[in-house]
């Protein structure tokens, strides 16, 4: 018996000195790992070296007998820094997940050589480089990879093809380029395939059929081409297919009606073709269609109406030829269907009156067809609906009482209609409605009166109809309103006062000549006239006329209004995309797209190597520093605007460049412009124009390379922090001079910047004025108006009132005029528009009334003090407000602007040695 006791405690003190050793070895690698990080807000405070068990620590699991560390969970935690090498301590890891961190580094290859290690997810940070080799070469015991969401570029190792137990992997959300490595058909464990939104290219070549045990694949918004691989229905299992936003070609593989099993196949955004197949209707299980943005002809097939279990269904952006389908709307949908959508397509007849048997239906939209007859009084039963698209069709009759039923409705778009009667009362009832869209219609009566009781309200266009009556006062109550347009109308009345309307454009209440009130600067009967708007061009304003010598209150003048107006069209094109675009998506997709949408930062090193893309100098070295492999790098972004975003780097000559990584792809045009264009812009040489040293060219990436001005923009320097320098007035004037030289040399070659503000004026080294992103509107397709809006939006105070007036044409003048509101933003450094508690105060109106009442202390920056010429600044803000005239026509060219400055400038401060 004593000997039994003997044995069992010489045998449990080595199995404690055994665990010890097991403790030490982990707590060892972990405290390792951890000094490789940063914590801001200590989650790891438990981890402490001087704990021997670590598996109470945060994200620690343990085995539950042997005690070694099995399982790391360290998940958006805002942890930092890099993963070392801490972690091959740890000989009983099977899981690692360190996703949505902000992790910076290349991917460590030796994690896989840990020998248990089954799970490793380092999505949602910020690696860069490429995906070593070694990593998937060594790997024995993986089953599950996800490098999702973060900036590696390269290629997918060929290596990949070894991890014969590999289950999942997940490379979405990066910069990988090449093809998909043909071994990976052979990893027959595979059930999981994601490399959505990276640049991989070329053919996908049979082979996929072997992967039997398939579930997910998403090869969606990368370059594939050709055709969808035959043998694609070989993969039985298959529940998620998304082939979207690819180059894509030819009819769909008829294997593809045995995905019986599938329940979301989407292939929009390619170049299929041909007739959908009545095959389509035997995939029963299909819960999401979208077929979009594709070549698919003929009539839309009937056995569509097979899936019962069908929540979303996008035609959209195709050639269908055929009456709307009436079985769509029958009780076989009458459950599950949530999206429908099959506008841009060539639908006639009516809709039918069974609409409302839909009764899940949230997104609705058969706008750009060609359907005739009223809007079925049903519409009222659809109790989930969001968004109603009928635009751009031949719709008659009067918009239904019933629609007052939808009490879910948030956008209805009901434009380009032949629409008649009133706006029914009972619309009122869509107490969620936000978006109001009836343009160009023959819609008559007056706007209810309970119409003001729609508080959600943001974006409203009732524009070219046939209203009477006057506008509801308790308008001026709609808190969120940012777009009203009642243009061309028959309305009366004074306008309402207060809120958005005080600041409404005139272009959005034109066509209503009985309308009163300042803003039409027309007096309403019985009620003291409101305060004028001074004509910008009147001379005797300048010179100090009496007129303006008892003006007490700043008024917003026209060219601010239309220009304010302008920038409410940028309104219109987010409300039209967005109408085009949403789509009900899976929570998974919808987070992905979030996450995506919030990144600004990914690798990218452009090489001369086709695979990546063209990249062209103009002179000097054409190649990056070594090791230059995030070029676009969240920490070198150096500025943003409305056409990209800026980073810096360096050239192997030593020379530092920036980076503007063009944000208009979809816009851009094809490369043979593209280029053309660019290099017409790479030929402009001048002292006071930034110069573009070359160009970077992909389809879906375009860089802009232009020399490096190191001392800032005009902005900082006037406005913002320890940039905020008091310039001299001497310095002023010298920016001023070289924005004109700069500006003058530009239409001399014939281009217009369209984009003039202080963000786009660059100060180097010695105070010269560099001008800078001009003539990009050139590589857009056409200069559509709405379009520069959208990219120039925060050009507000400096956009020529043309850009507002289809009729005005676009010419050098718009530039004198954002040049105009420069000037007068130098001299006072005040922004063009500022915004006070309760009012607004417009830069060149608040100039023109202090410069004619005398008060000339006022326009000059008060950092100056008295330390000014005012034998100069006067004659140049004089200046100012002529190229900042409303008329086109009144404002001089830059080359007599160049010619007035330097008469102007005294001859003993004169620089006798002209640069430009």
């Amino acid at each position: 018996m004593l000997l039994k006791v003997l044995v069992f405690l010489v045998l449990g003190s080595v199995a404690v000195k055994s665990q010890q050793q097991t403790f030490n070895e982990d707590v060892l690698g972990l405290i390792f790992f951890k000094a490789g990080l940063q914590d801001p807000n200590s989650n790891l405070q438990s981890w402490s070296e001087d704990d021997n068990d670590p598996c109470n620590w945060v994200g620690v699991k343990c085995h539950p007998t042997t005690y070694r560390v099995t399982e790391l969970h360290l998940d958006g935690l805002s942890l930092s820094g890099h993963v070392g090498r801490g972690l091959l301590r740890l000989q009983s890891l099977q899981l690692v997940s360190l996703s949505n961190n902000n992790l910076t580094g290349t991917i460590n290859s030796e994690l896989s050589r840990i020998g248990t290690l089954q799970g490793l997810d380092l999505s949602g940070n910020a690696l860069s480089g490429s995906i070593p080799d070694e990593f998937f070469s060594q790997c024995v015991s993986l089953k599950s990879v996800s490098f999702a969401r973060n900036n590696l570029s390269g290629q997918i190792p060929a290596s990949l093809s070894s991890c014969w137990g590999l289950a999942e992997f997940n490379l979405s959300y990066n910069q990988i380029s090449g093809q998909l490595p043909s071994g990976i058909w052979f990893l027959r464990s595979l059930q999981s395939i994601d490399v959505y939104g990276n640049l991989l290219e070329g053919d996908i070549h049979e082979g996929i059929g072997n992967l039997y045990d398939l579930r997910h694949l998403n090869l969606g918004n990368n370059r594939f081409s050709g055709r969808i691989p035959q043998d694609i229905g070989s993969c039985s299992f298959l529940k998620y297919v998304d082939f979207s936003d690819n180059y894509f070609s030819g009819n769909l593989p008829d294997s593809m009606r045995k995905l019986v099993s599938c329940t979301s196949i989407s292939l929009r955004g390619n170049s299929l073709r041909g007739r959908v197949p009545s095959w389509i209707g035997e995939l029963t299980s299909l819960e999401s269609l979208d077929l979009s943005a594709n070549q698919f002809y003929g009539r839309i097939p009937y056995s569509l109406g097979n899936l019962q279990s069908l929540k979303e269904l996008n035609l959209s952006m195709n050639r269908f030829i055929d009456e709307v389908p009436s079985w769509m709307f029958s009780v076989s949908f009458d459950q599950v269907l949530r999206v429908l959508d099959l506008s841009s397509n060539g639908l006639y007849g009516e809709i039918p009156s069974k609409l409302g048997v839909l009764s899940s239906l949230v997104y609705f939209n058969m706008s750009r067809n060609r359907i005739i007859g009223s809007i079925p009084s049903t519409i009222g039963e659809l109790k989930a609906i969001q968004v109603v698209d009928l635009s751009d069709n031949m719709l008659n009759g009067s918009i239904p009482s019933e629609i007052g039923g939808a009490v879910s409705l948030k956008v209805l778009v009901l434009q380009r209609n032949f629409l008649s009667g009133n706006i029914p009362t009972q619309i009122v009832n869509c107490s969620s409605l936000t978006t109001l869209i009836l343009s160009e219609n023959n819609i008559s009566g007056s706007i209810p009166t309970a119409f003001p009781n729609l508080s959600n309200l943001e974006y409203v266009d009732l524009s070219l109809n046939d209203l009477t009556g006057s506008l509801p006062k308790e308008l001026a109550n709609l808190s969120q309103l940012v777009f009203f347009n009642i243009s061309h109308n028959h309305l009366h009345g004074e306008l309402p006062l207060g809120g958005f309307f005080n600041t409404i454009p005139t272009s959005s209440v034109s066509g209503n000549p009985s309308l009163c009130g300042s803003i039409v600067n027309r007096s309403c009967p019985a009620v003291h006239p409101k305060p004028i708007v001074l004509n910008p061009n009147s001379s005797d304003t300048i010179g100090g006329s009496s007129r303006n010598h008892h003006r007490k209150q700043i008024v917003l003048s026209i060219s601010t209004l239309i220009a304010i107006g302008a920038a409410a069209f940028i309104v219109i094109g987010v409300i039209a995309i967005t109408l085009l675009n949403i789509h009900v998506r899976s929570a998974s997709r919808a987070a992905a797209a979030l996450v995506l949408s919030g990144a600004e930062d990914f690798s990218c090193s452009p090489t001369n190597d086709p695979k990546y893309g063209k990249l062209v100098m103009f002179s000097g070295d054409a190649d990056f520093v070594p090791g230059a492999n995030a070029l676009l790098n969240k920490d070198c972004e150096i500025g943003h605007g409305g056409f990209g975003v800026v980073y810096r780097t360096l050239l192997r000559d030593g020379r530092a460049v920036a980076i503007k990584k063009l944000t208009v792809s979809s816009l851009i045009k094809s490369q043979l412009e593209f280029e053309r264009e660019v290099q017409t812009l790479g030929k402009i040489r001048h002292h006071n124009l930034v110069a573009l040293e070359g160009y970077y060219w992909t389809p879906s990436l375009q860089l802009l390379i232009y020399e490096f001005v190191p001392s800032g923009n005009l902005y900082k320097h006037l406005h913002e922090g320890p940039d905020r320098s008091c310039l001299s007035w001497q310095q002023r004037f010298n920016i001023i001079l070289g924005m004109a030289k700069g500006l003058s040399y530009l239409h001399q070659m014939n281009i217009i910047h369209y984009n003039l503000k202080s963000t786009n004026v660059l100060i180097d080294g010695s105070g010269e004025a560099k001008v800078g992103d001009y003539g990009l509107a050139r590589l857009l397709p056409t200069l559509d108006r709405c379009i520069l809006s959208s990219k120039i939006q925060s050009a507000l105070g400096y956009m020529a009132p043309e850009f507002a007036c289809k009729t005005v044409k676009i010419t050098e003048k718009c530039d004198v005029y954002g040049f105009g509101v420069l000037v007068l933003e130098v001299i006072t450094g005040k922004r063009p528009v500022e915004y006070m508690e309760d009012d607004v105060v417009v830069l060149t109106e608040m100039v023109r009334g202090a410069l004619g009442d005398g008060r000339v202390g006022e326009c000059v920056d008060g950092r100056l003090r008295n330390n000014f010429p005012a034998e100069e600044a006067i004659p140049v803000i004089k200046l100012g407000l002529i190229c900042a005239s409303q008329v086109p026509s009144s404002r001089p060219d830059m080359e007599e602007i160049v010619n007035i400055l330097k008469q102007i400038q005294c001859p003993s401060d004169g620089n006798g040695n002209d640069k430009g």
